[in-house]
């Protein structure tokens, strides 16, 4: 068993190999590449990734980055291809195929077949002397000069390799297209990645119950109100208008100062003309304001001048704290 101390040293030693060689991956890059990304945005069809083994792998996840950045594309795995799945492959797709060798049996079966189907093909490929190389349209030169694996076998180095070139194509063509985060939200819209894109604090204040008081209110009537409406505040209103907020620290400060409180009413203890922030505002913008005033609670004001709450669970059970 390995020294713990020599452990840590073979993955630093991989991290830095690799580093190495994505900064060397940066000066392979030339008019190819240029020209790969003009002719993905130019193609009426989809773009289709292929690849065997490990680099397969690779394809499918440029797929989704591609897919989710406005780049229609799928994945088609070279084996299958050449047993039935070429029909995917329509006229107006352009096809990268990604190799390390570029020569093994299903990608050299393969290459012909989508050049006689006169589709553009781009060989992503670390070989330069190789079949894909030497049959591709377009070649990304994504050759390293060893694995990280200690027996140089392994796919380690070249998969990371593959990885950077398909991420410089999808930021490429991201500018290219002048893809935008409401762009981006369209293709997002779960998780904590599509609530930071779409989701207001007006939809969040919504869900939640809106406990309001009478600004004559009696203490018990304001505990009961917050107690039911469970944000921990309460909303002071005159005549339908907002004009406070009772929040569960007013509570504790108010008996922590004063010995007589049974005559106490909301106006009493009630922050006034509290700040408010437009239900339009996306949530994630409401983090910031939070953590800037330093508060727990967000009145949300409607273009009709209806409020709401949010409270600063709300924003952390969604994922955006």
């Amino acid at each position: 068993m390995l020294k713990s101390t020599e452990i840590l040293q073979i993955g630093t030693n991989t991290i830095l190999m690799e580093s190495a060689s994505l900064q060397k991956l940066s000066t392979l890059l030339n008019e190819n590449f240029s020209k790969a990304v003009e002719d993905i945005l130019k193609i009426k069809g989809r773009v289709v990734i292929t690849g065997i083994g490990k680099s397969a792998i690779i394809a499918q996840k440029i797929v989704a980055t591609f897919n989710s950045t406005g780049t229609p594309a799928l994945y088609m795995h070279a084996a299958d291809a050449i047993h039935g799945d070429l029909g995917m492959i329509q006229q107006d797709d352009l096809v990268i195929c990604i190799s390390k060798s570029g020569n093994s049996p299903e990608i050299k079966a393969l290459a012909p077949l989508i050049i006689k189907n006169n589709n553009i093909l781009i060989g992503m490929v670390g070989n330069l002397d190789s079949y894909l190389a030497l049959n591709s349209t377009y070649v990304l030169d994504t050759t390293v000069d060893a694995e990280a694996c200690p027996n140089n076998l392994a796919p380690t180095t070249s998969t990371t390799a593959q990885m950077a070139m398909g991420d410089a194509l999808a930021v490429a063509l991201i500018k290219c297209r002048d893809f935008k985060s409401d762009d981006f939200a369209k293709y997002h819209p779960g998780g904590a990645l599509g609530k930071k894109l779409y989701l207001t604090l007006g939809e969040m204040a919504q869900a939640n119950a809106r406990p309001t008081v009478a600004e004559n209110a009696s203490l018990s009537e304001c505990i009961l109100a917050m107690t039911k409406g469970r944000l921990g505040a309460v909303l002071v209103t005159k005549d339908s208008a907002l004009v406070g907020i009772i929040t569960d620290g007013d509570l504790r400060r108010m008996l922590a100062n004063h010995s007589n409180i049974g005559s106490f009413v909301a106006r009493d203890i009630m922050t006034p003309d509290p700040t408010t922030i437009q239900s339009d505002t996306l949530a994630i913008d409401g983090v910031d304001y939070i953590r800037e005033r330093k508060i727990n609670h967000l009145i949300v004001l409607n273009e009709d001048n209806d409020f709401g709450l949010v409270h600063i669970q709300d924003l952390i059970k969604e994922g955006l704290i």
